[in-house]
């Protein structure tokens, strides 16, 4: 099958195992709530989508994901184990599991793109260099960079950069993905090339992607199902599938994001 004929990303079903069950979730900083009472669950193979406007807490409540600090209150399972309470080796194999990639890409502008890329390798495994060159090599190939290997972070463009913090964040081979603001500051037609790469890595790999965007064609373009989360209301105000949601939504905010409407 050509990639032209490749099928579209399908969702996974119901049945589908949780990779991350989040359960009356709270986050606050001092006399200040960004958010309170969340709970949701992403099963494997989902593109599931963090939404919302900005100051809503969509890259905190990834923060707490990845277990970079601890929320108020409330619990955060992913891959089977408590992130809020896994510590010592046993949360330094689930970290394994995980890959992130950070709004800018975050790389390493002393290094070449296949260097950054075989950084996690070196850190956290026993390979031979010549096989971790290769298996960045091939991480960067899947994302299309393949003949990239030996640029610099400033000698790509900002669409590239973006591919190959996704890149770096597979180097693990990790079951779940998070992105950070993929699309933010690129150029539609970037935009949507990233959104089709996300949607062949979860239908190609089964990987599990959670971003968290405020991108609207995109969040229509890549997500299975969502959840939107909204400043005012400090919690989530609507989860389900983004399509459905800008078709059906009754809540005002829900509706104005969605339609991009005025309030």
């Amino acid at each position: 099958m050509s990639a032209a004929a490749a099928p579209a990303h399908v969702a996974p079903g119901p049945d589908a195992p949780k990779v991350v069950t989040v359960d009356h979730l709270a986050m606050a900083f001092g006399a200040r709530t960004l958010f309170r009472d969340v709970s949701f669950e992403v099963r494997a193979g989902e593109v599931f989508v963090i939404l919302g406007g900005s100051g809503c807490g969509k890259s905190t409540l990834l923060k707490l994901m990845i277990g970079l600090f601890p929320p108020t209150a409330g619990t955060i399972e992913v891959l089977g184990n408590d992130i809020v309470t896994a510590s010592g080796d046993a949360r330094e194999r689930m970290l394994k599991r995980i890959g992130v990639m950070w709004q800018s890409g975050a790389l390493f502008g002393s290094m070449t793109l296949l260097e950054n890329i075989m950084l996690p390798l070196e850190a956290h495994t026993k390979m031979p260099e010549e096989a971790r060159r290769e298996a960045a090599r091939i991480k960067l190939g899947m994302v299309g960079l393949g003949d990239a290997s030996n640029r610099l972070p400033a000698e790509i463009s900002g669409g590239m950069a973006k591919r190959a913090g996704i890149a770096r964040a597979m180097a693990l081979d990790p079951p779940l993905l998070f992105l950070d603001e993929p699309s933010a500051g690129l150029d539609p037609i970037t935009s949507a090339g990233l959104d089709k790469l996300i949607q062949d890595l979860a239908r190609d790999l089964g990987t599990t992607f959670i971003v968290v965007t405020h991108e609207l064609q995109s969040i229509l373009a890549i997500g299975d199902r969502c959840i939107m989360l909204d400043k005012d209301a400090q919690g989530m105000i609507a989860t389900g599938n983004p399509r459905e949601l800008r078709d059906t939504a009754t809540h005002p905010v829900v509706r104005a994001f969605f339609r991009r409407e005025a309030m």
